[in-house]
């Protein structure tokens, strides 16, 4: 597969493992609404803040839209947006590199960019998702009036471009669309709604020379056999193999009708749908209907009267549409660059779980502000359309220290339950999503993980709750219940002999010393 080459290429592909790993660290004040939604909007650099939340959140994302800087050569208040090439590339390739850590199995994500680096960006999006799970390329007008500034040619739109994490897992939902039944009917014979379909192939490629396989006799009712043949006497096909026509049939699916052909009433063939009680109809890729940049700065100004406009707000109708194809109620969303949080607006007035990280003060002014009226119920953007009333919650997050320094030790100021968190993610791969109240972290694919640490089991001294002995296993072994297995312990030092462990099946690793920091 072709891949982009650039200047600081070889050391870009590798910096997402070089990031650290912070703590997040919770601020009440600007959180608000339900403690305990699960909501999170973070404030600091994007790229530490995906990092820190690989141990708690890696393969659990649905959806990720990010609105990344373009790189305009344009300057706005909020953003640095005037980043040469080679400097943009390196921005986003590791931020690139966590999302696709962050992102289900079942998940997608979806990128806005313009013609200046939206070519570039789909080669290195190839490389790091896979150019077999890219998706397709959305267009978003963005634009709806003529352009004043005596261009030769008006940028009126943008690109979406979207990428499954697996292909073969992966799958959108369909528009609802109840007009579809307009083409349905009700009979006295039938009276759910249905329709009659001509199983005879017309149009293009419709002769027998085009698939002879489905050129063969259908007996009627009358015991006579019909071919597939066109009104002008040309043997055409049918569309369904022999297979097929008897699955039909055994359903009460193969309709037969009379009708007139050259002067002979003749037996023909149809096949029965019937109507879905919500039909739906496949997502188109021009998205022209889901408001534009006017309408979402008036959205804004009406939310912020007396603060300045982020330029590049998007409208909540487009984030709407692509939470409308890529996730259902109670799905996790992720924003990176949340902006003025529209993300995570429509995300919880859609009845969606969310995360969102800015890194300027308007992760303040703008963000946890927006989202506050959402909240209390704020009736822009697609309130009307969804039924929002108001409610929920969330929590506001700082990034703190790192978890280890510079030569991997665990900091000083860590605590328990966040050096537990990478301790398991360090070992299984995955999220700890429901850490025990002890020092037995829990059990994955046959093996038990435990952690003696920071006074875990009441006792901080050299000789006590940190050290691996015949009391502390006790203690590991009465926190994990009924988990009988082998077991990984981490602690400060181990007093029992290797014959003893051997016999316990227990392997131990000392930290900081055997802690994997990256």
């Amino acid at each position: 597969m072709p891949t982009l080459s650039w200047l600081t290429r070889e050391k870009d592909v590798k910096s997402a493992d070089s990031v650290a790993y912070r703590l997040l660290e919770r601020d009440d004040a600007l959180s608000f609404g339900d403690p305990a939604s699960g909501n999170m909007l973070i404030q600091g650099d994007n790229l530490e803040a995906l990092k820190s939340l690989l141990p708690y959140y890696r393969g659990q994302v649905k959806c990720i839209y990010i609105d990344p800087p373009y790189n305009t050569r344009s300057a706005f208040e909020h953003y640095d947006d005037n980043l040469e090439h080679s400097q943009w590339l390196a921005m986003i390739w590791p931020r690139l590199v966590l999302l696709r850590e962050l992102l289900a199995e079942d998940g997608s994500i979806w990128v806005s960019i313009d013609d200046r680096e939206g070519h570039y960006l789909k080669v290195v999006m190839d490389e790091v998702f896979g150019r077999k799970n890219f998706r397709c390329s959305f267009i978003w007008q963005k634009v709806d009036s003529p352009n004043d500034n005596k261009v030769a040619i008006t940028p009126d739109h943008e690109f979406l471009l979207c990428y499954e994490k697996n292909s073969e897992t992966a799958g959108f939902g369909q528009k609802t669309d109840r007009s579809l039944l307009d083409s349905y009917r009700t009979t006295d014979e039938e009276p759910r709604p249905h329709r009659d379909r001509l199983i005879k192939k017309n149009g293009k490629n419709s002769l027998r020379a085009d698939r002879p396989t489905m050129f063969y006799p259908i007996v009627a009712p009358d015991g006579t056999e019909v071919f597939p043949i066109h009104d002008d006497g040309r043997e055409a096909n049918w569309a369904f193999s022999k297979k097929g026509i008897e699955e039909l049939r055994a359903k009460n699916l193969l309709i037969w009708k009379k009708r007139d052909r050259n002067g002979e009433e003749v037996w023909v063939p149809y096949s029965r749908e019937f109507a879905k009680d919500e039909p739906t109809r496949p997502h188109p890729t021009i998205l022209l209907d889901v408001k534009t940049t006017r309408q979402a700065k008036a959205h804004a100004r009406a939310l912020f009267p007396d603060i300045p406009l982020i330029d590049t707000v998007k409208p909540e109708e487009l984030i709407e549409r692509i939470l409308q194809i890529a996730t259902s109620s109670g799905d996790l969303v992720l924003d990176s660059f949340l902006g003025s949080g529209t993300t995570a607006a429509v995300a919880h007035k859609m009845g969606r779980r969310w995360i969102g990280v800015e890194m300027g003060d308007h992760a303040v002014t703008h963000c946890a502000l927006r989202l506050r009226k959402v909240l209390e119920g704020e009736q822009g953007g697609i309130s009307q359309a969804v039924g929002w009333q108001g409610g929920g919650g969330f929590a506001f997050y700082r990034l703190g220290e790192t978890v280890f320094d510079a030569d991997g030790a665990i900091n000083p100021g860590v605590t328990f339950a966040p050096l537990a968190a990478h301790i398991w993610f360090a070992e299984t791969g995955a999220p700890m999503t429901a850490p025990n109240s002890g020092p037995f972290l829990g059990s994955h694919d046959g093996g038990g993980l435990a952690l003696l640490y920071n006074g875990i089991l009441g006792d901080k001294s050299v000789s006590g709750g940190n050290v691996l002995t015949r009391k502390t296993l006790g203690m590991i072994r009465a926190s994990a219940g009924d988990f009988a297995g082998p077991m990984t312990v981490y602690g400060e030092a181990c007093r029992l002999s290797p014959e003893t462990l051997k016999a316990e099946g227990i392997v131990f690793k000392q930290t900081p010393y055997d802690v994997r920091a990256r």
